[in-house]
């Protein structure tokens, strides 16, 4: 279902059922095991990722449980409601895989799941993830930087702009009218974003492969960015002279900008952008402008009018 109205918001979007359920449970013990409250494993298939170091520009907060990280999900190619893309993971053919990188480069280039592997060193970065929906996580990513991946194919002076493209299978995954936007998924950055040393290609989370609802095998994380920029089994990217289309801005444009970066003094959508409930937790905090990452990136748009450029 895609909400057309605030009233068509269910709580359910903003706290994973196994809570909302249990509220009576999470109040007395405040704290919440999400494998005592029944929720189905994610079927933990995926392969053990070696060889991960620690990055230090990890936050040092708790990390969400992997089974909410695995089970409330936005991935509307695998459905619209937050339980779907679990259910519904095996619509995803995750391998075999390619990657093409294409575009304003020197040096053109399609990777496969063993090369993606090579990029560069793989780290664990926790970060902390803000969806536009008003609910956050912090996930243990396990990737390197996309600056890593970029500088292999020598972007030329043309390349201003990034821009990436989800798989597709209209035979199995859910079509562009019942899902409510178009496919395949389409994002785009910067290239001063793009190269900055916290934009990531994950291609694990807990120190394993990532799960299909995830993004498998390979997605970009932006963490000072609304979550639908961090675009899910990526396919293409293609560096461009000129700013790129991206999903939700073509869907519904008053409401999501190109940049979208976290910003609590800009509420374009119908969820107030002020607060957030971290997973887990039913006290709402405050959102912090840039999801928390404003001395690493806030340089990035010096003079630059974040209210009309959201």
């Amino acid at each position: 279902m895609v909400i057309r109205k605030l009233q068509d918001l269910r709580y359910s979007q903003v706290t994973p059922k196994a809570i909302y359920l249990n509220r009576r449970k999470f109040l007395a013990t405040g704290s919440l095991a999400f494998g005592a409250l029944g929720l189905p494993s994610a079927g933990r298939a995926n392969v053990k990722l070696n060889g991960i170091s620690k990055s230090p520009l990890s936050t040092d907060e708790k990390t969400t449980p992997y089974e909410a990280i695995t089970h409330y999900n936005n991935f509307y190619e695998l459905g619209t409601d937050k339980e779907d893309p679990s259910r519904n993971a095996n619509k995803l053919r995750s391998s075999p895989w390619t990657l093409k990188v294409e575009g304003a480069v020197e040096k053109p280039l399609t990777f496969d799941q063993d090369s993606i592997l090579k990029i560069a060193p793989l780290e664990e970065r926790i970060y902390r993830h803000r969806c536009v929906e008003a609910w956050s996580m912090v996930i243990p990513w396990v990737g390197f930087p996309l600056s890593a991946l970029l500088k292999q194919v020598e972007p030329t002076a043309k390349a201003k702009y990034v821009a990436f493209e989800s798989f597709y299978d209209g035979k199995n995954m859910l079509s562009s009218l019942f899902a409510g936007i178009q496919f395949p998924y389409i994002e785009g950055l910067r290239m001063d974003e793009a190269m900055h040393p916290l934009a990531m290609l994950a291609v694990g989370l807990y120190g394993e492969t990532l799960p299909n609802q995830d993004g498998a095998p390979i997605r970009l994380v932006v963490p000072w960015k609304y979550g639908f920029k961090s675009i899910k089994s990526i396919v293409k990217i293609r560096l461009v002279e000129k700013q790129p289309s991206t999903t939700w801005a073509v869907q519904n444009p008053s409401w999501y900008g190109f940049y979208s970066n976290v910003n609590p003094e800009v509420n374009p959508v119908r969820w107030d952008q002020s607060k957030e409930r971290r997973i887990g937790e039913f006290t709402k905090r405050n959102t912090v402008k840039f999801n928390g990452y404003g001395d690493q990136v806030a340089s990035l748009y010096a003079g630059l009018d974040l209210r009309k450029n959201y």
